[in-house]
């Protein structure tokens, strides 16, 4: 009897198990369903980080951009990649150019190399092939392009025709204006113009967001994209995207050096990949924060030579622009200075921190500047910073007290 007993508690006990563990496998099953990675980074307070990738012909990136967009303040910044990038790629343990680990059906080796490269982290990814891109414009009804040089191209088949100004153009125009070859065209010229692109692409499915949402629509929309995240997420995310103020949003890209490595031109990031680690740190900054002086998306400094080192103010400059600042100036100081100092007209103690924080000088001083009526009509702006390199500035930081 009591065996029998045993047995009957033994089967119910294994019974038991098996519903909580069929009921543990349905309820994990409807929350992945159910689970929204946009909802958690905005509930998280986080900046969402997305990777746009044109293939090419070649089924290799024609360009690939990030989008880095944080919710509370609705803005947002570009970052274009370069495919002939170089680094030390972890795919093949070797330095080469970043595309070359780009397989289309395997996205996420190059989106952890592109993460890796601007120190961040990447959750999605958006592709497009060249006919499904023109698909895209087309049913977003064009995509509106400020063209700052007439082309023509007669050679082509067919023919590539482009007038200056502002063109609203459908999805083959559009896949010629980022395709086309000029033989006196240089790279940055290429480059240029298909940052003119994305930026135009991504305002035009800002104002078209409420018609790709259109059932019929979507279901076609869905079908030319090749994304890392669910439909239920793709919509969400571009409710979000819907939100920028794109008048306020700037595109950078990785700079550096070029040098022949193994046969092939590869761009090397500046200072080992650190100057553009800290570009983007600067720049996410820049978009959590939510300040007075936030409405204001470009500032200008003047930035003067105390040293005897030739050329140290341009190369400076240089680098302050990869941080978004606009160089009204560059000259030489009236004499030499031992410690590097920033003269802040912008009455902003935020602004100058972060200014300074490019170069790691905390040596400020402050100079009220009110512009007269005279310096208006001349359009006689003076900078809002003044930097005056001095002997413990090392080409990059400053090292001194």
């Amino acid at each position: 009897m009591k065996s029998g007993l045993k047995k009957r508690d033994a089967s119910l006990v294994f019974l038991i198990l098996i519903v909580l563990l069929i009921g543990g496998t349905v309820t994990a099953g409807v929350l992945m369903v159910n689970y929204d990675s946009i909802e958690e980074a905005i509930a998280l307070d986080k900046v969402i980080n997305t990777l746009f990738i044109v293939e090419g012909q070649t089924g290799k990136p024609l360009c690939s951009f990030v989008l880095m967009y944080y919710p509370a303040t609705k803005r947002a910044a570009i970052f274009d990649i370069p495919g002939e990038t170089g680094l030390i790629l972890r795919d093949i343990n070797r330095v080469d150019r970043i595309d070359m680990v780009y397989q289309p059906q395997k996205i996420s080796v190059y989106q952890d190399e592109v993460a890796s490269l601007l120190g961040i982290e990447i959750k999605f990814s958006v592709v497009f092939d060249l006919n499904r891109l023109a698909k895209v414009i087309d049913l977003l009804e064009g995509v509106e392009l400020f063209i700052p040089v007439s082309v023509e191209i007669f050679d082509n088949n067919p023919p590539v025709l482009f007038s200056s100004g502002v063109s609203m153009i459908d999805g083959d125009k559009a896949v010629s204006y980022i395709t086309y070859e000029l033989e006196d065209e240089d790279a940055y010229s290429a480059k240029l113009r298909r940052q003119r692109f994305f930026y135009a692409f991504i305002k035009r499915l800002e104002e078209q967001n409420e018609m790709l949402k259109r059932k019929a629509v979507a279901k076609l929309y869905q079908s030319f994209l090749k994304v890392s995240m669910k439909e239920k997420e793709r919509v969400r995310l571009f409710d979000e995207y819907a939100k920028i103020n794109m008048d306020r949003i700037n595109i950078q890209t990785v700079t550096g050096v070029t040098r022949e490595v193994s046969g092939q031109t590869l761009l090397l990031p500046a200072y080992n990949g650190s100057l553009i680690k800290d570009i983007v740190r600067q720049t996410l900054g820049a978009l959590v924060r939510q300040t007075e002086n936030s409405n204001r998306r470009v500032w200008t400094a003047e930035v003067l030579n105390g040293t005897s080192t030739n050329g140290l103010a341009g190369r400076t400059a240089e680098l302050l622009k990869n941080f978004g600042y606009d160089i009204i100036s560059v000259g030489n100081a009236p004499s030499e200075y031992e410690n590097t100092v920033i003269i802040n007209r912008t009455g902003s103690e935020e602004m100058v921190r972060n200014f300074g924080e490019v170069i790691r000088c905390g040596n400020f001083q402050e100079e009220v500047y009110e512009m007269s009526e005279e310096d208006e009509k001349n359009l006689n702006y003076r900078a809002d910073f003044i930097l005056i390199i001095g002997r413990d500035f090392n080409g990059r930081y400053v090292t001194g007290g």
